[in-house]
């Protein structure tokens, strides 16, 4: 079985397979999409008090990507470097990387929990929280903090059954936690009365079976790589690499958190809590992008990487412009939506006439230039498949910390309505961190195909 895969990445023509890929690890994502959107669609419509506990939700959203970046910062290294090693035959090498990143996983989850219900409450203060918001955020992150366990199982162990081509099951991972969250939702929210609490428990519940399902999978037969108990350890010679490759999409993760509260905190400030409530709408949209494109690039990365490390520099190159192609082909598709039809999005999350009208306006100003964003996403992908750390980990860093955060603070300084300028700083980051992206990608994928070596 492992034979006839290592062939087909090896020499199935890349467009079917990358189609093969990334369909069903797509569908994931958008599933995974409705998983983390599900709980503000149900919470924004509560009568009464819809708007207030969308805001709330809004707050906890900084912890909540915090949980999922640890989650990926080993694991998304390591997924590419035991591709890597597969490439090149070595299986004993590519399963002591996931049993590394599995013990990684467990210690990260516990101290996380640990911290979480210490500071938590304090932390959602910080994070742009009122008198009037915190009751309904600390209600649902004291819930959640409990289920981190789960978190960093379901997230953190699935990329490594992608990498080994078994996308359909990779999907159902996500498929069977989104199918229970959304079921469960209701229930909890309004059958029972609970509420955000309720959103929060339906959400760790769901994770919970998630996580056994992809725990089972990877100690079972069918898996190629499996977790075996001798390799549950913490190597760092095994490991430090694999977080060092994961580092870039950690920090893009982790610094969604810093942005958050650095978005929430000034428009708490200039525009006050329906401000932050429409921010959070924003802030999910945005996820309905990413996610889909994340999804296509970890479908693409088991054929760059296997190639890569088996030196097969036209494959690599040929899945490297088709996976620009169809990125940038998608973020222009969502972008012609949020530009015409903004009101449709904005009632899905709230039936608040004044928080959609706030959202209607932002959002045309915050995705102004997301047509780009397809290829930022393709581009800084490749090199963490391709194994360069040190470049993914830069243009992380670029669009956020050194452009995006910043510009939040200054803009507001040099314009009059100060809530537009807060939102202006997003668009005007995204066009120059994808034009420094495409540039050093195009020079370095050339670069690579014209170094001597397989063809």
């Amino acid at each position: 079985m492992q034979n006839q895969r290592n062939h087909e990445l090896a020499t199935k023509p890349i467009g079917k397979l990358l189609w093969h890929l990334s369909l069903p690890v797509i569908a994931a994502q958008v599933v995974n999409l409705l998983y983390n959107v599900v709980d503000r669609m149900y919470i924004g419509h509560i009568p009464g008090e819809g708007a207030m506990a969308l805001t709330g939700l809004g707050v906890t959203m900084p912890l909540s990507v915090l949980i999922m970046a640890f989650a990926s910062l080993a694991s998304v290294g390591g997924a590419p470097r035991a591709a890597i090693m597969m490439g090149r035959g070595k299986k004993e090498e590519a399963e002591r990387i996931l049993g590394n990143c599995a013990a990684g996983l467990t210690v990260v989850a516990v101290v996380l929990t640990t911290l979480l219900l210490l500071f938590g409450r304090k932390a959602l203060m910080m994070f742009g929280a009122s008198e009037e918001t915190i009751g309904y955020a600390w209600d649902y992150m004291s819930i959640y903090a409990i289920g981190t366990i789960a978190v960093q199982y379901s997230i953190g162990l699935n990329p490594f059954i992608t990498t080994q081509g078994f996308t359909k099951i990779s999907m159902m991972t996500v498929v069977i936690g989104a199918v229970c969250n959304i079921v469960l939702d209701p229930v909890f929210i309004f059958l029972f009365g609970m509420g955000v609490k309720g959103a929060a428990l339906a959400t760790i519940l769901s994770q919970a079976v998630s996580a056994v399902w992809v725990v089972r999978f990877l100690t079972g037969k069918k898996a190629t790589l499996q977790i075996r108990k001798e390799n549950l350890r913490i190597i760092p010679s095994v490991y430090l690499p694999c977080v060092a490759l994961g580092l870039a999409t950690f920090v893009m993760q982790s610094t969604e958190s810093l942005l958050t509260i650095s978005f929430n905190s000034s428009l708490l400030r200039y525009g006050g809590d329906l401000a932050v409530g429409a921010m959070t709408i924003l802030s999910s949209l945005m996820n309905f992008t990413l996610m889909p494109l994340q999804g296509l690039t970890q479908g693409s990365q088991p054929i760059i990487s296997f190639n890569y490390g088996a030196g097969n520099k036209k494959r690599v190159g040929s899945c490297y412009k088709l996976l620009l192609v169809v990125c940038f082909s998608y973020s222009t598709l969502i972008w012609l939506l949020a530009m015409t039809a903004p009101q449709l999005f904005a009632m899905i999350f709230t039936s608040d006439p004044a928080l959609t009208e706030v959202t209607v306006h932002a959002l045309r100003i915050y995705m102004a230039v997301i047509f780009m964003f397809g290829l930022q996403i393709g581009c800084q992908q490749t090199f963490v498949s391709m194994g360069n750390a040190k470049t993914s980990l830069f243009l992380a860093l670029l669009r956020k910390v050194f452009l995006l955060i910043p510009l939040i603070f200054i803009l507001p300084n040099f314009m009059a309505n100060k809530v537009d300028a807060v939102l202006l700083a997003e668009p005007v980051s995204d066009f120059i961190a994808v034009c420094v992206t495409c540039t050093l990608s195009f020079r370095a994928m050339r670069k690579y195909l014209k170094e001597p070596g397989k063809a």
